[in-house]
């Protein structure tokens, strides 16, 4: 049995890490483009921080991969021949298959305003682009942010970190309008301005100018210019779904596959950024762009791949982020439409998260510590926990188990309820009743 991995991120590892587990003598080859292999993607904010190394990216020793015992080939691949169970690589050789994981991850969505070409204009998609953003953050100069969700706030943090002046352009009138209410969108704004970054609200890139083939400066909307030595954006990723596509797999929004991971070739799966999976959190297709999704999706297609039968049931989509300094944690549905600031879906971002079902808000907090909770019939559908995170893994087993919450429902939505004290509360009687 040949199983063949194209993609070496999360999904990817996890995936020959399971087939692994389960056959221990059929041969896995992972193919992967990136010339730095297998290395933390979540881990490139701190990087650009200065807060880790770039040796800290890499989560794998080289006797954990030797333990794996698979061939690795660094290669593109160009295209799927099905009938033939055949992949053709871009050095001309061709590699047949028993079992293909489509994991190709997602790419960064271009910026099309005119001027992108310059020199200095950058996104934060891989290691060689964190590199290069360090390589040109100089101390007192001067970087226009584009974009929106937590990757926009990444490249925000690092560029002050490294002594920038940060200019952050905004579409709409806050931050993360579409996953974030407004209290939290404007604690996080005022954390950043705290720090001296300058947000422009209703503001968008006309055009960015240079000089000599490098940055000088963005051209607003309405006229303004803003003198600049960088342009950081991130507007959105899209599931790099041309190969699947061109082999005539289903294709929506990523790659379709259904509870066992498969696309419509029962020979060929997807799992990660690339795949879209079925959410019975809202009973639609979801993409999702998040490293435990990923690695879940991955382990799930690498044990059906090895003959497994194991369904994949999508968890409730969580992220511990750090939004302006402040740990917040994001879990089930809390928000909803789309953000003027990203295109699809961003990195470290859900669909689930916007497509909020009926729900009644309950919140609590003001300054740094909040939590706010989403209310259904009887269990909670979403959390968002800024600063304080007592609350974030009871509330992520509360959603994501489906817990029945009647007997708190009312007091959750007493005016001016302690809501944390009555999920702790609740909790702890939960656990001593198991």
């Amino acid at each position: 049995m040949r199983y063949v991995i194209v993609g070496i991120g999360v999904a990817g590892i996890s995936a020959l890490e399971a087939i692994r587990g389960a056959d221990r003598s059929g041969e896995v080859v992972l193919i992967g483009d990136d010339p730095h292999g297998y290395y933390s993607r979540p881990g490139l904010a701190y990087f650009l921080t200065g807060e880790l190394r770039d040796k800290s990216l890499y989560p794998k020793m080289r006797e954990d991969y030797e333990r794996l015992k698979f061939i690795y080939k660094k290669a593109n691949v160009q295209a799927i021949d099905r009938a033939n169970k055949t992949l053709r690589l871009d050095d001309g050789a061709a590699l047949t298959y028993d079992k293909l994981l489509i994991a190709t991850g997602a790419s960064a969505v271009p910026l099309t305003v005119s001027g992108a070409d310059l020199q200095g204009v950058l996104k934060l998609d891989h290691l060689e682009d964190a590199r290069e953003i360090l390589k040109r953050a100089k101390r007192g100069r001067s970087a226009v942010v584009i974009g929106g969700g937590i990757t926009a706030l990444e490249l925000t943090e690092g560029l002050l970190s490294r002594g920038m002046n940060v200019h952050y352009l905004l579409r709409g009138g806050r931050y993360w309008g579409a996953t974030l209410d407004e209290r939290e969108s404007r604690i996080v704004e005022g954390r950043l301005q705290a720090e001296g970054v300058e947000l422009h609200f209703h503001s968008e890139a006309r055009e960015i100018f240079g000089k000599s083939g490098k940055v000088r400066g963005v051209r607003l909307q309405n006229g303004r210019e803003i003198r600049c030595d960088l342009v950081a954006y991130a507007v959105g990723v899209q599931p790099r779904v041309a190969l699947a596509q061109a082999a005539g797999l289903t294709v929506d929004r990523g790659v379709l596959v259904n509870e066992y991971l498969q696309t419509n070739d029962p020979n060929i799966y997807a799992a990660g950024d690339v795949a879209q999976a079925y959410d019975p959190l809202t009973g639609t297709y979801a993409l999702d762009s998040l490293w435990s999704i990923a690695r879940e999706q991955g382990r799930a297609a690498g044990l059906n791949m090895a003959g497994e039968n194991k369904v994949y049931v999508k968890s409730v989509p969580f992220n511990v982020t750090r939004l302006a300094g402040l740990t917040t944690t994001i879990v089930g549905a809390v928000g909803h439409g789309r953000d003027e600031d990203v295109i699809g879906v961003a990195r470290g971002d859900s669909e689930t998260w916007r497509q909020l079902p009926d729900a009644i808000v309950a919140q609590s907090g003001f300054d740094i510590n909040r939590v706010r909770v989403l209310i259904g019939e009887n269990r909670l559908i979403g959390a968002v926990v800024m600063g304080d995170q007592k609350l974030s893994a009871p509330l992520q087993r509360i959603i994501s188990e489906k817990t029945d919450i009647s007997p708190i429902r009312a007091q959750l939505l007493e005016k001016d309820a302690k809501i944390a004290d009555i999920i702790v509360d609740f909790w702890s009687h939960q656990l001593a009743a198991v």
